[in-house]
Parts: structure tokens; C-alpha cells; sequence
């Protein structure tokens, strides 16, 4: 289309594009055939396609939207050419799997690999700095998981793929409040403790005087035990 032959509210381009009315026809019947093709393809792909994705999981998906919208909308692209295109990224997703289930060196670098985050009742400072994930972030999976203070973890770990996985301690200890600060309600609804936690890390120590051994901050409050 050249620039003259586009005119401002020109409805009929606009909702139709150059393709005559009856194209709409054509595109319901090669979106139902390309649909069902995806159906089976991504059934094929496994149970995980529809649980949480792994990295290249994640890869695939997005690799199928971009072969499939193209069939579905443009005339000059025959639907067996886009199944062929699933066809093929079903064998390569096949292809990788079967790699990694043989070499475990390439299922770390495909996959990616678990990250400490917490560890006896203390951020694990180096894992949340290798993540990309604030403080808060972590704080929030936690609230979720229904714990408010941070000594009751004993180790938490973000899997690769994107999945917190928890474990907590058999006897709860006093740790770091984890709810937001200005929840001073609930806040107030949580036991005290004689101890202060360290703001930067959860470390637990008897003076607020001293550098955390940790970490090394000044910045302590309040450990709680409930």
C-alpha cells in the first residue's frame, strides 16, 4: 500500500485491511484447524506445559504463538506449512529433553539451577543478589506461604524454574518480622521478643549496639516469635 492510497477513517481499511470481507470466512476456519493443531501439539509436549515452565518451556510457548499467528491471518501462508512448524519445534523441545535427561551439565544450562535464599533463619545474602530478588519480593512468597517471621524458615530456595520452595524449622525461633511496616495492627499482633534481628539479613543478637556479625549492618528491630 502506498502512502496515498491511506485516507484518515477509512472504516473499511481499518476493520478489513486489504483482504475482501469474505476472508473473515477463511480466517475462522484456519484459526479452528490451527487451534486444534496447537491442542495436540502442546498435549504432546507433556503435563509441565501446563504447570509452571521451565526456562525453555517458556521459550517454546512463545515460539508457538509466533508460528501459529501468522497462518491464521495472512492469505499467502498455507496452514500445513505452520503445523509443519509446530511439528518441528514439538522435536526439537523432545530433542533438548532427552539431551538433558543424558548430560546433567546441559540441564543446568538450559534449566538453570536452585538459589539459597534463606538459610537458618537469615537472608542468604550472595543467593538474593544472584536472583535479582529484593528483599520484599522474598518477603512476599513467604507472607504467601502464611509465614511472618522470618526464623521459622530454615531454608528457602528459588527453583529454576521460578518456583519457591520452602522448608520450615521443626521449632519456631525468633527471627525477623516479615510484615509490611505499615501493617502496625497485625504488626502489634505478633510476640516479641528479647532479641533483635537485623533489618538487612534476619540475624538474631542480644545487643542493638553492636555491627551484625553477619552482615556487618547497624540496623536492628524487634525479633519476633509468632
Amino acid at each position: 500500500m502506498e502512502k496515498k492510497d491511506i485516507q484518515a477513517l477509512d472504516w473499511n481499511r481499518i476493520l478489513l485491511g486489504e483482504a475482501p470481507a469474505e476472508f473473515l470466512l477463511e480466517v475462522l476456519i484456519r484459526s479452528a484447524i490451527i487451534y486444534l493443531a496447537l491442542l495436540i501439539i502442546v498435549r504432546l509436549l507433556g503435563k509441565r506445559m501446563s504447570g509452571q515452565l521451565t526456562l525453555s518451556e517458556t521459550a517454546v510457548m512463545v515460539t508457538l504463538g509466533a508460528i501459529i499467528s501468522s497462518p491464521m491471518q495472512d492469505p499467502q501462508k498455507g496452514i500445513l506449512e505452520g503445523i509443519l512448524v509446530l511439528i518441528i519445534a514439538l522435536l526439537f523441545y523432545r530433542g533438548f529433553n532427552l539431551w538433558g535427561y543424558n548430560s546433567s551439565t546441559f540441564e543446568k544450562i538450559s534449566q538453570g539451577h536452585s538459589s539459597l535464599l534463606v538459610k537458618d533463619g537469615k537472608i542468604h545474602l550472595e543467593g538474593l543478589n544472584e536472583t535479582r530478588l529484593t528483599r520484599q519480593e522474598l518477603f512476599a512468597q513467604l507472607r504467601r506461604r502464611d509465614i511472618y517471621n522470618l526464623g521459622t524458615v530454615k531454608r528457602a530456595y528459588l527453583e529454576g524454574c521460578g518456583v519457591m520452595s520452602i522448608f520450615k524449622e521443626d521449632n519456631v525461633k525468633p527471627g525477623l518480622p516479615l510484615l509490611p511496616e505499615k501493617d502496625q495492627e497485625l504488626g502489634d499482633y505478633l510476640q516479641k521478643d528479647h532479641l533483635v534481628a537485623c533489618f538487612n539479613c534476619g540475624n538474631t543478637s542480644i545487643h542493638a549496639d553492636n555491627n551484625c556479625e553477619n552482615c556487618g549492618q547497624k540496623q536492628w528491630t524487634v525479633a519476633v516469635t509468632k
